[in-house]
């Protein structure tokens, strides 16, 4: 049945790829890889992404705190590329009849040509000094927030990895951001609190994540093991 489903969606794929556009990249995760990857993508030239490359890190973050269980999709939050670009991007849990997750299907908006041709509109109507002292014109949307959105957009910003070592070092960079200390200085509570952060984000969902951290902390896996359980508790 899981496979019915999924092959199902690869139809979706190409359908919503073609009917949308070049400007939609349209995304098919399957969850049940090892790691999860893509089965199925459109577009792939907006995030440069193939067939086998691992999901992001906003969807690992989803799938660790369960957002699949209280929302059946997360609409527009900010997803950027390697190349700057900015997206808009949106996500549907797909699930088996006991609710659990199979896979994700993906939309990224890429409105960067939209972008520039606001520009040279904006160029034509408008003089030139105008747009040199007060910039483009933006419209602020007064309405409240669409539901389904993404609860971490605020802070967390979706990239797009061409592998599992590059996304992983991309979390850990993330987790890591803020400290004021090196990491082979931190004593064993703040270690704690960056395997906390790694946990949220949904990094040990990947096959490899614990060695990967074992030797970002140059310590044991062991070590990692135990952390992770002492959160647990």
């Amino acid at each position: 049945m899981k496979t019915e489903i999924l092959q199902q969606c690869i139809s979706i794929v190409e359908f919503l790829g073609s009917a949308l556009g070049q400007d939609y990249e349209v995304v098919l995760h399957d969850l049940d890889t090892d790691p999860p990857a893509i089965a199925a993508i459109t577009n792939g030239h907006i995030s440069g992404r193939t067939i086998g490359s691992p999901v992001t890190d906003a969807a690992l973050q989803m799938l660790s705190s369960r957002a699949y269980e209280t929302n059946n999709f997360v609409c527009n939050y900010k997803g950027l590329t390697e190349d700057g670009h900015i997206l808009r991007s949106s996500t549907l849990f797909i699930k088996d009849s006991a609710g659990k997750p199979i896979g994700l299907l993906c939309i990224n908006f890429d409105d960067s040509r939209f972008a520039e041709l606001n520009n040279k509109l904006l160029n034509t109507i408008h003089p030139e000094f105008f747009l040199e002292q007060h910039g483009p014109v933006e419209h602020f949307d007064s309405q409240e927030p669409p539901k389904n959105t993404f609860s971490s957009s605020d802070s967390t910003t979706e990239s797009f990895s061409m592998d599992i070592s590059s996304l992983m070092q991309k979390m850990f960079d993330d987790a890591t951001m803020s400290l004021t200390t090196p990491i082979d200085r931190l004593n064993q509570y703040e270690r704690k609190e960056i395997i906390e952060r790694l946990q949220e984000q949904g990094l040990f969902q990947l096959k490899g994540a614990i060695s990967f951290v074992a030797k970002k902390f140059s310590c044991s896996t062991a070590t990692i093991y135990r952390y992770l359980s002492e959160i647990s508790d």
